[in-house]
């Protein structure tokens, strides 16, 4: 169905292909995986596919791309539009109508399907991804996590032989995340549709897939084969892959189930130990305590300040980062947070956790003064957010959010991070240094449009970094990225955390919260219904505990490096 002859992708002026070497074939009825690290070209590859690469991006593709035995160099893609459905990272720049019933319908009206048939579609696609409730409402009122299940809709409303999905869960919620897949195995098993998706949350999908296409790294030539053997030599696998490899079984698991018949030996050899922190490195003997400010004296080390209470502008020294109380906030005809009560304090790393729409976004934007309160109150560092100037509030927090473009606005990663810098007033080199160990070999001239989707994320969470807020808010810090990408920022959180910084995190990655959250907090239509510590919260939750704790049940693991630690301690 599809058919990659010798593809190598090479844009503008630049000196090496974005992708080279790709002979691959993906068979009728296939659910297909790509995988490799951010930044390798996966989103390149999936463009070739429905013809976006060449005629919308632009360079050179040099080899034949076929779908359906057409070739994408002479049928740009509205001549594919009818084999090929595509969704990509940001559902936003694919809308083309205003509300979520007009954009099933859209793509079918383009084809000029009949009007009943188009109804019947919309109907069915409706139920299928749990959208009939939402059928009237405006687009830009959904979820981040809503707003990527409308495109899939529109998509799968055409019927297409093909499905193309760049990251098509990274926004939702896990038993969303389950459902979108549920569907896409009931349209590759009972209609025979062919499905190529990449997807860097691994744990959710590696084990449907019916091949693997392995992106090892720039330059590298894809791999293609089975699952289990693909994983056996990725650079980036889920967490039930690499507990398999600490303990040695073989072949490798794929899915909890697996994993969970052949845990007995561990679990017993885990029985009676608990799981140990990770140890993050301490500031230098002596060190002053670190106080909010809009100056900051130059650092010898990078995020190296001392663990201590901090006391932000207009808060005393020991006093709550951020108070919350009986908050309630609309939008519109919507209640989107009532009586919700946080406290956030020096030094603490809280994950806010829920389906989609239930409110995650709408408290960390509260906490930034982005929503006037109906009712209740927010205080951040002593100031009221939608009372206090821009410029004073960004002493006190600082906002990544789900859309990393927000942040970023100058034509190179250089300028950026100069821009940064001077916002900031923080020393001339202080951002790019956190953009080299946070996204190693991106290049000072790219175009921070030219980067991943998690490459443009991290890069904004750099931008904010570098002005050391007390209080950071970070919304789906994880879309995007792969799992070294992730183990990066996980340990320079860690450090902010160390350091005094107080750090919430939207997230429907419940593997980053098992890794770096010490709190939990779970809401739920607007509502808090769970907070409590992150073992005490997810372990007893099915929807948000992460593999290692659902394979080792009873016992209270949640990542691999605390079983590897506890492993190593044992005889």
């Amino acid at each position: 169905m599809i058919r990659f002859e010798q593809v190598s992708i090479t844009y503008g002026e630049a000196s090496a292909p974005a992708v080279r070497g790709v002979d691959l074939t993906v068979a009728e009825g296939e659910l297909c995986l790509l995988v490799g690290p951010s930044g390798v070209g996966k989103s390149t590859l999936l463009n070739a596919v429905c013809g976006l690469v060449p005629h919308f991006t632009g360079g050179t593709l040099r080899g034949r791309v076929t779908v359906a035995g057409r070739d994408t160099r002479t049928h740009a893609p509205r001549e594919l539009a009818d084999v090929v459905g595509t969704v990509g990272q940001d559902p936003l720049d694919r809308f083309v109508t205003d509300t979520v019933e007009d954009e099933l319908a859209y793509g079918m009206e383009s084809l000029g399907l009949a009007p009943d048939v188009m109804r019947r579609r919309v109907e069915e696609t409706l139920d299928l991804l749990g959208l009939a409730g939402l059928r009237d409402r405006a687009l830009t009122t959904l979820s981040g996590g809503q707003q990527q299940r409308v495109a899939i809709g529109s998509v799968l409303t055409a019927h297409p032989k093909v499905l193309v999905l760049d990251e098509p869960t990274s926004a939702l919620d896990p038993a969303a995340a389950e459902e979108v897949l549920a569907v896409l195995q009931r349209l590759v098993h009972d209609l025979g549709t062919t499905v190529l998706l990449a997807e860097h949350r691994l744990e959710r999908v590696v084990h449907y897939a019916d091949q693997v296409i392995l992106m090892p790294g720039p330059g590298a030539a894809p791999r293609q084969g089975p699952p289990a053997a693909m994983m056996a030599h990725s650079p980036v696998r889920p967490p039930v892959v690499d507990l398999g490899a600490l303990a040695g079984w073989s072949p490798l698991p794929l899915s909890v189930r697996d994993a969970r018949r052949r845990s007995p030996e561990l679990r017993a050899r885990l029985a009676g130990t608990e799981p140990r922190p990770p140890e993050v490195p301490g500031p230098p003997p002596g060190a002053p305590a670190p106080v909010a400010r809009t100056r900051r004296p130059r650092r010898t080390g990078l995020l190296r300040r001392r663990a201590a209470d901090r006391a932000p502008d207009g808060a005393a020294p020991g006093a709550p980062l951020a108070e919350v109380r009986r908050l309630a906030v609309r939008r519109g005809r919507v209640e989107a947070l009532r009586s919700v009560e946080l406290t956030v304090g020096a030094g603490e790393t809280v994950a806010l956790m829920g389906r989609n729409g239930a409110g995650k976004s709408t408290l960390l934007g509260s906490l930034v003064g982005l929503h006037t309160p109906a009712s209740g109150s927010v205080t951040v560092g002593g100031a009221v957010p939608h009372r206090t100037a821009p410029g004073t509030l960004v002493r006190h927090v600082g906002l990544v959010p789900q859309e990393p473009q927000d942040l970023l606005y100058a034509d190179t990663v250089a300028a950026e991070c100069a821009a940064a810098d001077r916002d900031a007033d923080a020393p001339a080199g202080t951002c790019r240094a956190l953009v080299a160990r946070l996204l190693p070999g991106v290049s000072d001239a790219t175009h921070p449009r030219d980067l991943s989707e998690g490459q443009r994320l991290t890069l904004a969470l750099a931008v904010v970094l570098t002005a050391r807020p007390p209080l950071l808010l970070l919304d789906e810090p994880t879309r995007g990225l792969d799992y070294a990408a992730k183990a990066r920022l996980v340990e320079v959180l860690r450090e902010l955390a160390a350091e005094g910084h107080g750090i919430v995190l939207a997230t429907h990655d419940v593997e980053l919260a098992a890794e770096l959250a010490r709190r939990v907090v779970i809401l739920a239509g607007g509502e808090i219904v769970a907070d409590g510590p992150t073992e005490e919260v997810v372990v007893s939750s099915p929807a948000f505990a992460p593999q290692v704790a659902k394979v080792l049940a009873p016992l209270p693991w949640l990542t691999v490096p605390q079983v590897a630690r506890a492993l190593e301690a044992t005889p």
